[in-house]
């Protein structure tokens, strides 16, 4: 992910307060494949992520605000990113709230989902058409299978980095795929969801990209899957 005109600086600060995730700067897909397999790992979330669902956000035009984002220099943590991904934890007891975990903000990590969206997302802040942010909801364990990403997208036409690249290997998806992160961040509101009901909860538990909502719907359908 790659920040835009609302912040020209590129520099991200460092995730000192959550050492046991690993977090490279401008890598939020692998970030979070990684978060998802250590909160399942760690006993945090269930052994097989079932409990996890990945959320890539963007739009049409690659221009999405969020608030409380450690890579602002803005006192309300502002900036544009063209894309961005965080894990949302959900809980059965009915008590417990759902959780955010974006290694990327400046809220407690994690968050309670309500917290997150009033603060990071803010739906009642009025954005311009251009802004509206859109949310595709993937279940972890189909993530993890499924997710690939060679990182093409963070090299120049001469092929140097835009950013370092994570230390890791780079992430190959279970059928041999080398790359389809693009599948995941392209968004057109041709494919938003309009209503919520059983045969949503039933795509995103089955379908490779999942589901994509706008965020209206965000917290609608956290409700709606058990």
């Amino acid at each position: 992910m790659s920040t835009s005109n609302l912040d020209s600086s590129s520099s991200v600060s460092e995730s000192a307060d959550i050492p046991r995730f690993h977090h490279t700067p401008f890598y939020c897909e692998e970030n979070v494949y990684l978060l998802c397999k250590k909160l399942a790992a760690d006993g945090i979330a269930r052994s097989d992520g079932s409990d996890l669902f990945v959320i890539f956000i963007s739009n049409e035009n690659k221009q999405i605000p969020l608030w409380h984002q450690k890579a602002s220099h803005r006192a309300d943590g502002v900036i544009l990113w063209d894309y961005h991904a965080i894990c949302i934890q959900k809980r059965k007891d009915s008590n417990l709230p759902h959780l955010v975990w974006d290694l990327d903000s400046s809220l407690p990590f994690p968050s309670p989902l309500s917290t997150y969206v009033s603060e990071t997302i803010r739906p009642s802040f009025q954005l311009f058409s251009e802004f509206q942010r859109f949310f595709r909801i993937v279940h972890a364990p189909i993530f993890l299978r499924s997710f690939a990403s060679d990182r093409r997208h963070m090299k120049d036409t001469a092929g140097n980095w835009l950013h370092p690249p994570p230390p890791h290997e780079a992430i190959v998806a279970e059928d041999g795929t080398v790359h389809n992160l693009n599948e995941y961040m392209e968004m057109s509101s041709a494919d938003v969801i309009k209503s919520i009901g059983d045969d949503t909860k039933d795509d995103v538990y089955a379908q490779r990209l999942g589901v994509l909502v706008s965020e209206t719907h965000l917290e609608e359908i956290f409700s709606l899957i058990s």
